[in-house]
Parts: C-alpha cells; sequence; structure tokens
C-alpha cells in the first residue's frame, strides 16, 4: 500500500486569517443586534417571572375593606403573612387552603356569641347573620308561629344579645254553665192583691262552652269562650200576681172603749182581753221598722253572715238583660237566690245600700248575692265580701222619711 499524503491547500495561512478578518468586518451589524435582542428577551422573561410571582388581593373584614399584597398562593398563608386570624365560627368567602388570583376579593364576616334561653334552658351560639330570625334559623333553633321571641325577630343582632324564648301552647276544653230561668209574672183577677200563685215552676238550661287556655312556657295566662251550644233549654218560672181588690176590714174599737166595757162584766173581760192583745200586737210589729240611711221601713227577714261578689255586662257571655225581664242598673240591680229573695222585692245591705232582686246566676245559692257594676274593673275591685247583714224589705222600695 502506498502512503497517505495530506491534501495540500492552494491558499497559505496569511489568506485564512484575512478572510476570517474580513467576514467580522461584514457581520458586525447582525452580532450586534444578536447581542441586543438577547439583552432584551432575557429582560422581559424576568419581568414576567417577578409579574407572576406577586399579586394584590382585596380583603373586606365586617365591611371594611383594605389591599393586601402578596407573593404567596393560599390564602391561609396570605392571611399569616398580614397576621390576620380567622375564628372557626367565622363565615369566609372561599376556602382557606385555596388559591388565590391577582385581583381575588376575599370577604371575612365575623361571628359574635349571642345568648338564647328556650325550654328553660339557656345556651350560648355563635353566628354571622343580621337579625334574630336568620341567627335562630342558622342555629337550627325551631319557633311556631304562637311562640314570643323577645326582642322582636327583625332586631339586628350584636355580640352578648339575649334572646328569650316564650312557647305558647293552646287547649282546648269543654264546660258546662247554667242558663238561670227567667220569673214571668201574669195578672190573675181572681186573686186578691198581694197574693201570688207559682203556676209552672222554673228550671235552669245546661249550655256546654268551649273554652281556649293559653299557656306560656307551662303557666296559664289566659282563657276565653270561643263557643257556646245549648244543651239543655230553661224554662221560665210563671207567677199569678194577684190583681184583684181586697174588701175594706173592718176597724177595730179603741183600746179605752175596750178596757171600758171590761169593767162592767166578767165575761165581756175576756172579750176584751182578747182585744186588746190584737191591738198590742199590732203595736209590736212597729218594733221590726229600722232606719237606714235616713230612710225607715219594715223588715220582712234579716240574712246574717251573707257573701257578696260583684259582676258586670263587660264580661264575657253577661247580657245588659235580668232574668226578672229588666234591664241591669248600677245601684239597683243584685243577683239572688230567688228561694230565699224572691224576684222583684228590695233589700237594704249593710255597707252598700237599698238594691233590688232583679236578676240569677247559676252560681249564686243560698246566702249570696251578686252586686251589678257597669264597669268590669269596679266588678273585680268589689272582690269578695263575707259576713254581711241583709235586710230583706219586700216589692216597695221605703221612700225618704
Amino acid at each position: 500500500m502506498g502512503n497517505f499524503q495530506p491534501e495540500e491547500t492552494h491558499e497559505s495561512p496569511s489568506s485564512s486569517k484575512s478572510y476570517a478578518l474580513r467576514w467580522k468586518h461584514e457581520n458586525l451589524r447582525q452580532i450586534i443586534l444578536v447581542a441586543i435582542f438577547s439583552v432584551a428577551l432575557l429582560v422581559m422573561i424576568s419581568l414576567i417571572v417577578y409579574g407572576q410571582g406577586g399579586k394584590e388581593i382585596s380583603l373586606v373584614v365586617d365591611g371594611k375593606a383594605q389591599t393586601l399584597e402578596t407573593r404567596e398562593g393560599m390564602l391561609n398563608e396570605v392571611l399569616d403573612e398580614h397576621a390576620i386570624t380567622v375564628s372557626p365560627h367565622d363565615e369566609v368567602s372561599m376556602p382557606l387552603n385555596g388559591a388565590i388570583e391577582d385581583g381575588d376579593q376575599v370577604t371575612i364576616k365575623r361571628a359574635v356569641a349571642v345568648n338564647v334561653t328556650a325550654d328553660g334552658k339557656t345556651e350560648q351560639i355563635y353566628t354571622t347573620k343580621d337579625t334574630v330570625q336568620e341567627a335562630l334559623v342558622s342555629q337550627g333553633v325551631k319557633v311556631s308561629d304562637n311562640d314570643k321571641v323577645y326582642p322582636a325577630v327583625d332586631t339586628v343582632v350584636k355580640a352578648d344579645l339575649n334572646i328569650k324564648i316564650v312557647r305558647v301552647t293552646k287547649q282546648t276544653a269543654k264546660q258546662e254553665a247554667a242558663i238561670p230561668y227567667k220569673v214571668i209574672k201574669t195578672a190573675d183577677p181572681s186573686l186578691y192583691k198581694g197574693d201570688n200563685r207559682v203556676i209552672q215552676n222554673g228550671h235552669e238550661g245546661v249550655m256546654v262552652q268551649t273554652i281556649e287556655k293559653v299557656f306560656q312556657d307551662g303557666e296559664l295566662v289566659s282563657k276565653k269562650m270561643t263557643g257556646k251550644q245549648v244543651q239543655k233549654n230553661r224554662v221560665d218560672q210563671v207567677i199569678a200576681v194577684g190583681s184583684k181588690k181586697k174588701p175594706e176590714p173592718k176597724p177595730d174599737p179603741e183600746p179605752e172603749t175596750l178596757v171600758a166595757a171590761a169593767s162592767t162584766s166578767k165575761s165581756s173581760n175576756n172579750s176584751v182581753a182578747d182585744k186588746v192583745k190584737k191591738v198590742s200586737s199590732s203595736s209590736s210589729s212597729d218594733s221590726d221598722t229600722i232606719t237606714k240611711d235616713g230612710v225607715s221601713f219594715k223588715v220582712n227577714k234579716v240574712l246574717n253572715n251573707v257573701s257578696m261578689t260583684a259582676y258586670s255586662s263587660e264580661e264575657e257571655g253577661i247580657g245588659t238583660k235580668t232574668a226578672s225581664g229588666t234591664r241591669v242598673q248600677e245601684g239597683r240591680t243584685i243577683a239572688v237566690d230567688p228561694k230565699v229573695i224572691p224576684l222583684g222585692w228590695w233589700v237594704y245591705i249593710e255597707g252598700v245600700g237599698f238594691r233590688r232582686a232583679e236578676d240569677t246566676g247559676g252560681a249564686i245559692k243560698g246566702n249570696k248575692i251578686d252586686v251589678y257594676y257597669d264597669s268590669l274593673d269596679q266588678a273585680l275591685n268589689f272582690g269578695r265580701k263575707k259576713g254581711k247583714t241583709v235586710y230583706v224589705i219586700g216589692p216597695v222600695k221605703p221612700e225618704l222619711n
């Protein structure tokens, strides 16, 4: 084999060097432009990287806004960076571990503690709601339509507010009440004046009342009648009142005449003694005459230890018409037991004055009287009085002396 011979060039080393210098001179402008472009590109990339790392967010706490600058990526990191604490009860518009972007708005609403009293116990709750009603609903506290809430449900919530819920329940019950019978008087020409005769006995009726009772936290606070139905009709009492005029009685001899006649014979003495006794008996009736408030009157009978209450037409279910057919009148009308005081008779009550028995009542039995007042407040203030003395007079009211 032959030896390998290096290729010979026809250019000398000096010519190659001059070629490089000539190329550099011709491309210097391009080299400078490339360098400037590279530097600008590097600066631009640096600005982009820096811009992606820095952020501005808007933070609103309880309605107050502020701007935060950060290079952190998570919300909890931003809050820690600016020493902003969040309690477990606070309301945050986004998750604490959520990523944030430049320009985000984060809202934090601080929770406040309030005290709720219901069903016999008090509990402290934390809420971010604006009103009492919203706070109760958010905590699952049930409030019925009948319940009462203090303060009102539209009250603005503030720290340490005391909220009280009063449970209101209603119960309906049935109860029987007596319907007093009326006394009807009719004129009877076959009877003498002053004589009466019962034609028909009276009987009370029965009424079933529907009573609604209202309880607040288990305590009875009110009751009212919401309905009524007659179960048994009453039977009115009918009394015949005599209208026939009585014959004029013959006058009795004067006592002096009787005494004079007594001295003439023994037999006549007995007759005179009887007549004198009759006159004396007639005179003794004057001892039943008493004077009260300047008025003298004879007493039919005296009732001791009488208990008294009062009533008013302003009460539920009480009308203005009495059992005797008259209209109630303050200062005159009383309710009595007709078996003790006949209807239409006048009485004098110690400490009260003259009154007329015009009404009856299911609870008025025996020595008991109910005094009428127009005002319910006066009737309630009257209360219950015991140990009163009542003078039963008769159907005619005594006149002033």
